[in-house]
């Protein structure tokens, strides 16, 4: 799941988004570029990993690797999106895995954010993104892949560029190991976009990972945005994005996806408390969706989500749209660094 570019700042857990560390966000990515922000050699968050922590994500990855090949099956032209949501949900439970974020559907220009709830008409057409996280003991694989849902397959350049830009970006790490250096892995992701005519979006970026944190640590960028520092050892997720538009999002209508924003105070609404209660518990710092709430506790927990939004204790994610409303594609993948050995838990 993604995060917008903050320029290399280090991002705290996910209900203390960037946007609250960070003014940078709502500078123009061209000028973020100069201010060549200082940020850790390592992932603060998770700068050596046990050998526990290796094996769940491991095993995370196994299960999303399977979940990916699953995935590609179901995905056809005009099935609801509320349908492909809830198979793969079910397949990631029955492979052993828990659902780290709520998935991410994202049609055309949509880069991110995403997901339907369970009485959404929203089809599958286009250039669909399919972006899911499993997580083992809160270590995540967070993983994307593109289909191009056209008749004439004509979003198949825009896939590609994607695709060989995390391939390219991989091997770069693979090389390097701890000591690549940020801006290196932008500066080859924009180069592989750009030789397909196309541009990277640049406030879009890959991001650390720690237990039960999906944006930790170092940000990722996808284009060369000045960073000298290493990326050091950890878990990290790699995501390039590729479009025909301008390469800039901005924030659009709501997702149904949302993360507790503070965990202090409460509702005066009972059962907004329960489900407050009910996510501090479960979900911890991991986002959730409308969709799964309501399976959970009913159509009621509409009204404890809007309770929750008004009091502050809950944050919606808007979504992410190409600001040209150029299509776009995204393939992103996990990686772990320890001891001088870097894994891709799933290749793209």
């Amino acid at each position: 799941m993604t995060e917008k570019d903050y320029s290399g700042t280090v991002t705290g857990k996910i209900g203390k988004n960037a946007k609250t560390t960070s003014s940078l966000g709502k500078q123009n990515p061209e000028n973020i570029k100069k201010s060549k922000k200082e940020m850790p050699t390592i992932n603060e968050s998770l700068s050596v990993l046990s050998k526990e922590q290796i094996s769940s994500y491991k095993k995370a990855g196994e299960i999303a690797k399977k979940v990916k090949e699953y995935a590609k099956t179901i995905v056809k032209p005009q099935i609801k999106l509320a349908e492909i949501a809830e198979k793969i949900d079910a397949k990631i439970v029955e492979l052993g895995g828990e659902i780290a974020f709520p998935l991410n559907l994202s049609v055309n220009e949509i880069a991110a954010h995403f997901t339907p709830t369970l009485r959404d008409e929203t089809i599958a057409e286009g250039l669909l993104k399919v972006d899911l996280g499993v997580q083992i003991k809160g270590c995540i694989c967070d993983m994307a892949f593109s289909i191009d849902l056209s008749e004439d397959k004509k979003y198949s350049n825009i896939i590609k560029a994607s695709e060989e830009a995390l391939k390219n970006a991989l091997e770069l790490v693979k090389k390097n190991k701890a000591q690549t250096k940020i801006n290196e892995i932008g500066a080859i992701i924009k180069q592989t976009i750009e030789k397909y005519n196309l541009a990277p979006i640049r406030n879009l970026c890959g991001h650390g990972l720690a237990e039960y944190e999906i944006h930790s640590g170092i940000t990722i960028p996808n284009y060369d945005n000045g960073n000298t520092k290493e990326l050091g050892e950890g878990a990290f997720a790699i995501e390039p994005f590729a479009t025909n538009g301008a390469g800039i999002v901005k924030d659009g209508q709501g997702s149904s996806i949302y993360h507790i924003s503070k965990s202090l105070g409460q509702p005066r609404d009972n059962l907004a408390r329960e489900v407050l209660s009910w996510l501090i518990e479960n979900k911890k710092s991991l986002p959730f969706s409308q969709r799964e709430l309501e399976k959970k506790f009913g159509s009621r927990v509409l009204f404890a989500l809007r309770a929750l939004k008004q009091v502050g204790l809950i944050e919606e994610y808007s979504q992410l749209i190409e600001q040209a409303k150029g299509i776009v594609s995204q393939c992103e993948t996990s990686l772990i660094i320890h001891d001088n050995h870097v894994e891709i838990l799933v290749e793209p």
